[in-house]
């Protein structure tokens, strides 16, 4: 399952993608953030809890701000580039 944090507005869309499949919670996505938004959390997937990597509630609807100076619409953000599995995605389309 992947879970899309972030949103669509007039400037384009903002999302970091985690994919639960093959997220192992490792923690390395949260070490690298240059601004502390990750963080791994339980979810209950699959009929059981998991922990995950997701993006913290406060910075869900300013994404677009929180990951500017990383550069994610090159998709060669910290956060994307120390996932071993893969698993964290950046998707930023700017008008």
């Amino acid at each position: 399952m992947i879970t899309y944090y972030g949103y669509t507005d007039g400037s384009g869309e903002c999302f970091i993608a985690i994919d639960s499949d093959k997220c192992t919670g490792c923690g390395n996505c949260v070490k690298q953030c240059p601004k502390n938004a990750l963080q791994v959390e339980l979810m209950f997937i699959d009929l059981e809890d998991k922990p995950v990597a997701a993006v913290k509630e406060i910075y869900r609807n300013k994404i677009r701000y929180t990951c500017a100076e990383c550069k994610p619409e090159k998709n060669q953000s910290p956060c994307v580039l120390s996932c071993p599995t893969e698993a964290v995605k950046c998707l930023f389309t700017l008008s």
